[in-house]
């Protein structure tokens, strides 16, 4: 099997040896590197991790021999199975890919890896990002270090954490008015997550103004359905007529999330919010 010719393909199309043929790849460190680091991605996906791949990945993430590149995304990969793992607490284990053994191990050892001050930089970046999404009472302070830190990097690190770690409210709007873009896009996911009103005016600006880029202006319409879902309605309903499908579908989700609904009029395709 070809793995680069995965990664143009839906997970639920991949054919059913696909785990055990990023496991092979994985465990060979004489692999075509770009093969390695592709693997290293798609063995996170929910349709294969398992405790097996996991593993793997660990070995991987703690080999100080390993390119940092593929460190990282060995940090990254966690993170779906680690907050799918969080939010179900294992009430049903058969439903959670992984074992809650193994989500105790993987959260053990990426605490152990990111102390290491020694680690590369961005391995521990990556491992921060990845498992906040299962929180833990070492978060609090490790993000706020992340964000005081006299670094960008680090501090994007800290604002995209601050989407799953309470408390960050005030770090989450001081970040809406960055002069870094990366960083202001982190910030309007996270003023939505957290239902932020204050952030209401800046998300908006957003919503309404033509000059907002479309990555921007796709997570100010999530914030804002969430943020305040009734006068959403009012400032997303004129993007239904936008001629870009991913925008529409967008302010359709929105709409859904914040509870709006509406019905279709015969002979009238624009929806009527209620």
């Amino acid at each position: 099997m070809n793995i680069m010719a995965l990664k143009d393909i839906p997970p639920w199309e991949w054919p059913p040896n696909a785990d055990k043929v990023f496991l092979e790849i994985l465990q060979n460190d004489r692999a075509d590197g770009a093969e390695r680091l592709l693997a290293v991605e798609l063995a996170g996906d929910f349709t294969v991790i398992c405790d097996e791949l996991a593993d793997a990945l660990l070995s991987i993430l703690g080999n100080d021999r390993e390119p940092d590149d593929l460190r990282s995304q060995a940090a990254i990969s966690f993170g779906p199975a680690l907050e799918y793992a969080f939010i179900e607490d294992f009430e049903d284990p058969d439903e959670v890919p992984i074992t809650e053994q193994m989500f105790h191990r993987i959260q053990q050892t990426l605490y152990k890896l990111y102390l290491d001050e020694n680690a590369p930089k961005t391995v521990r970046r990556r491992i921060l990002e990845a498992s906040v999404r299962a929180p833990q009472d070492w978060h609090q302070n490790a993000v706020q270090d992340a964000y005081t830190r006299d670094d960008e990097a680090w501090k994007l690190t800290a604002v995209f954490c601050m989407q799953f770690i309470r408390g960050f409210d005030k770090q989450i709007l001081d970040s809406l008015s960055s002069e870094n873009p990366d960083i202001r896009y982190e910030a309007v996911c996270g003023a939505g997550n957290w239902e932020i009103d204050a952030a209401w005016p800046y998300i908006a600006a957003l919503v309404t103004s033509d000059e907002t880029e479309k990555y921007l202006l796709m997570a100010a319409i999530e914030s804002a359905g969430l943020i305040r879902p009734q006068q959403a309605s009012e400032i997303l309903s004129p993007l239904l007529d936008s001629e870009d499908e991913d925008i529409v579908d967008a302010v359709y989700e929105a709409l859904a999330m914040g509870g709006e609904f509406w019905d279709e009029d015969d002979g009238d395709d624009a929806p009527t919010f209620h």
